[in-house]
């Protein structure tokens, strides 16, 4: 692969040949847009995925992708982005509506209590082409029914799905989709994937089935949850399947961050939980797969000084055929909120929010291919290497109302 960037006028080329690359993304709800944001900065490069892998929201993000042609895949994703976020009214009508929603911009600023409005929206009312609450609510449903295991009826998603996403594209296409689920009987993990199955609406659903917001899909007999509830993170599914002759480049696009501040209110407790929680270890894990992949590159090394007469024995060989695996370059992006965001960031679908989220992603991503220690670090020929750029150009709250 021949990938030609610009720095300080300069434009220089590098030559990399990956054999696959693979886009992971976590879970997050309404987070999900800056997975769209960053894909959208990535479709304008050479760095085309020919893999995709997804949890929840990343499961419907990778899904419109593998599912699209490349030319219509950022438009497909605008879509939907679009769609899920028209529900609440203008914001420039919003304080307005009630005297509580002005009491609240009393005690916190207007942006806060405006996303905190947002989702409250999203609670009681549903989103569009996404989810709508139960009539009755559950306890009043009958038993054993899929009305009476959730609170939002997902029918509308189905719909979403049918429209924005040619499933025959995914299971003839030149792009590889895997979706993380948990199976509910046996509490194990499972991915469905496009090698190995048809994939259909149902899989991206029950990938994005978290209880006890959303029922669990059945299919073939078995009832799925979201994947989410196990491990938000599908990079361990992609380290542990892929081909180990295959030289592979990973964008892990994660929406929740692990490090962050000590919580000063219960709002920041509530927060940094579910931060801490739904990050699943992700640096533990790329760390661990970075380990592995030089600990190999090593053993290789040190075989390759051996005397000849020690190459035949079978525990030398056992060695050599553990080791005798392609690198991987790892290229993390991590969504860091804005200061407005609070607990309920990941239901907070508001327009704005939407926008700020995908032009995040989009200036991280930029960022990330722009900057020259990545582009010199991945022409190594073995080994492992991770790239996370911490620090961005774009402001953490770039829109101002």
């Amino acid at each position: 692969m021949k990938i030609d960037w610009t720095m300080d006028g300069k434009t220089l080329a590098l030559q990399r040949s990956h054999d696959r690359i693979a886009l992971v993304m976590q879970g997050g709800g309404a987070l999900g847009a800056y997975q769209a944001g960053v894909f959208d900065t990535l479709s304008e490069t050479t760095y085309q995925p020919d893999w995709v892998v997804g949890v929840s929201i990343g499961a419907i993000n990778a899904a419109i992708i593998a599912g699209n042609p490349p030319k219509q895949r950022v438009e497909r994703l605008n879509e939907f982005w679009r769609l899920v976020s028209s529900g609440l009214p203008q914001v420039g009508d919003a304080l307005s509506l009630t005297p509580w929603l002005r009491a609240m911009t009393e005690i916190h600023d207007t942006r806060t209590a405006l996303n905190q409005l947002s989702a409250w929206h999203a609670a009681w009312l549903g989103i569009p082409g996404f989810y709508q609450p139960r009539v009755p609510p559950p306890p009043f449903q009958l038993p054993g029914t899929p009305a009476a295991l959730s609170l939002y009826d997902t029918a509308p998603l189905r719909e979403t799905l049918e429209e924005l996403i040619d499933f025959d594209l995914i299971n003839k296409g030149p792009v590889r989709l895997s979706l993380g689920t948990v199976n509910v009987r046996t509490g194990n993990s499972y991915y469905f994937d496009s090698s190995n199955e048809r994939i259909g609406p149902e899989h991206v659903m029950a990938s994005g089935a978290l209880p006890p917001s959303f029922p669990p899909i059945v299919i073939d007999g078995e009832a799925w949850w979201d994947g989410g509830i196990l491990s938000n993170t599908p990079l361990q599914h992609v380290l542990e399947v892929r081909n180990p002759r295959e030289c592979l480049l990973v964008f892990q696009i994660d929406l929740f961050n692990a490090r962050g501040p000590v919580p000063v209110n219960f709002d920041e407790v509530l927060k940094r939980q579910k931060d801490i929680q739904y990050s699943s270890r992700t640096r533990y894990a790329s760390n661990v797969a970075a380990d592995l992949t030089n600990l190999r590159r090593a053993i290789i090394d040190l075989v390759a000084k051996l005397p000849e007469s020690l190459l035949d024995d079978p525990e030398v060989q056992r060695l050599q055929a553990f080791a005798n695996v392609a690198p991987i370059d790892l290229v993390h992006l991590i969504y860091r909120q804005g200061p407005e965001e609070r607990e309920s960031k990941d239901y907070e679908f508001s327009r704005v929010s939407v926008l700020e989220r995908w032009e995040a992603g989009r200036r991280d991503m930029q960022d990330t291919i722009n900057h020259p220690d990545w582009l010199k670090q991945s022409g190594r020929e073995s080994g492992a290497m991770q790239y996370d750029l911490t620090r961005h150009s774009r402001q953490l709250n770039p829109l101002a109302l």
